[in-house]
């Protein structure tokens, strides 16, 4: 579990985010949303220690980020895996070497247990051994993101950060994508934070969802619980197309 208390967080002056209180619970597929401009990146970015807060608490199983030192920090960031918008994987690696990366770095195990945790790992993202030895620029989007995943649990991390985890992706890649999250963090007991303005996302693996607007926490809530709200700029943000509309209306 991560929780945040008072959490601000300014730059030259200007304060992005205002006393962001939140519970990101373990096992459960965590979203923050938010318009553009919200402030939904720099906290996500916060929470995983890319921006040192002003004020506030960042506790990841009740060790505050803030005051850890070097070493705890170091610590700390074996147990993160991290899925990034573009996947980031490396070129010049096959999908079974850039899988192998974090293990190779971290791992105190020996190749051929760092071996096959890397294929354990992309077996359980539904990748056949048959792209094992091909570069990224070889397979589709959809298998970059998968490879992506298994290289982000490769380390078995406690905490799981997705940004934009569906970008450039296809309507129907993207729903496999978000299920496979979902699945890996339930099966695992990850607490996974998702940054994402993808509605469909949202419908179908919101947990836990937190809604940022003018930097401040607006809501808080499950997908099913998101129907019933009446915060008129979450509903301005989450219904704003015709077909969300008529769905919203189906649930009342």
């Amino acid at each position: 579990m991560i929780e945040v208390k008072g959490l601000c967080k300014s730059f030259e002056n200007k304060q992005i985010l205002k006393n962001i209180s939140a519970v990101f619970e373990a096992g459960k597929t965590n979203m923050i949303i938010g318009p553009s401009g919200s402030g939904k990146t720099v906290l996500m970015k916060s929470i995983i220690g890319l921006h040192p807060i002003d004020t506030g608490r960042i506790e990841y199983s009740g060790r505050n980020l803030p005051d850890m030192n070097t070493s705890r920090i170091r610590r700390l960031r074996r147990e993160v895996g991290m899925l990034f918008q573009g996947s980031a994987l490396f070129d010049s690696m096959t999908v079974l070497e850039n899988v192998l990366f974090p293990l190779e770095m971290f791992s105190r195990k020996v190749q051929e247990e760092n071996i096959e945790r890397a294929r354990f790992c992309l077996h359980r993202v539904n990748l056949s051994e048959q792209v094992y030895h091909l570069y990224p620029a070889e397979i589709s989007g959809g298998m970059q993101k998968r490879t992506a995943i298994a290289r982000a649990i490769a380390l078995q991390p406690k905490y799981l950060f997705c940004d934009e985890p569906n970008s450039g992706l296809d309507p129907k890649t993207a729903l496999i994508i978000d299920q496979l999250i979902h699945e890996i963090t339930e099966e695992f007991n990850i607490t996974t934070i998702v940054n994402s303005h993808d509605m469909n996302s949202i419908m179908e693996i919101g947990d836990n969802i937190i809604f940022i607007n003018h930097g401040e926490k607006a809501w808080q809530g499950s997908k099913n619980e998101i129907f019933h709200s009446t915060n008129k700029d979450l509903n301005d943000f989450v219904f704003a197309s015709n077909l969300f509309k008529k769905i919203k209306n189906s649930k009342q």
